[in-house]
């Protein structure tokens, strides 16, 4: 996961992020979305906290991370919270309006669509995920105060499905699915590969790829409009000399 470089290119960065290092910490904060960032037995764990953890301490960016929900968030940033930054989040017009974007972290894989055993017939009927939508006898779970990005995003909004709406975390929704509570949901591969090989629960879903799913978008630290352009730079420059996750398919 780490890329090439030399000692010297690496040292210069880190020296100077060392002199320029901030005096006063800055909060970042994270949500519960597994294998990205969650707790499990109250321990702090995944790929992109531990990357993101790597990018502050190679900027020499004091940080002080933190769980929040995700509503929450994005309410500090429409608040103005002072010295703010969270993990990671797609590039919207809405948000750019609140918050600062870092350069790319992370690439996600395509969404993919997760399907209920008792709708698995009438699912598998639609070729296409415009055809599917387009179907009022099916229910589509959605996941409230998150993105799905710009173009899946305006297909909700389109859809003729019966949509439910819940401000749970992913795993939640996907056992929810699971119990049969809708017809399917358009969920993150990350998210299903991981909690898939955890919980038998979950084992009864299948997996239907479509054709017209859009390819999966950049995720971006955001920072509150305070920050000030000299932090932000020395977070694109770390993002540039660290390794940058790929495709997480573990």
């Amino acid at each position: 996961m780490r890329l090439m470089k030399s000692g010297l290119f690496l040292a210069t960065p880190l020296l100077l992020a060392a002199a320029l290092a901030s005096a006063e910490p800055v909060t970042v904060s994270w949500r519960d979305k597994p294998p990205y960032y969650y707790l499990e037995d109250g321990i702090a764990k995944g790929f992109m906290l531990d990357y993101a953890k790597e990018v502050f301490a190679t900027a020499g960016i004091e940080a002080q991370f933190v769980h929040e929900p995700q509503k929450r968030i994005w309410a500090r940033f429409a608040d103005g919270t002072r010295n703010y930054c969270s993990l990671s989040w797609y590039r919207m017009p809405e948000r750019e309006a609140l918050a600062q974007y870092s350069l790319p972290v992370y690439t996600d894989p395509p969404h993919t669509v997760l399907v209920a055993p008792a709708a698995l017939e009438r699912v598998r009927a639609h070729a296409t995920l415009a055809s599917l939508m387009a179907d009022p006898g099916l229910t589509l779970a959605v996941i409230d105060g998150v993105s799905y990005g710009p173009e899946l995003d305006a297909r909700i909004r389109q859809s003729a499905n019966q949509v439910m709406r819940r401000t749970v975390p992913t795993t939640n929704m996907i056992q929810m699915l699971a119990a049969g509570r809708a017809s399917y949901m358009l969920a993150d591969r990350n998210d299903w590969n991981h909690l898939r090989t955890r919980s038998k629960q979950v084992a009864s879903l299948a997996q239907y790829d479509v054709p017209d799913l859009p390819p999966g978008l950049k995720r971006h630290i955001v920072c509150s409009r305070d920050v000030p352009g000299a932090v932000m730079d020395r977070l694109n420059q770390a993002i540039r000399i660290t390794a940058k996750p790929g495709t997480y398919d573990k």
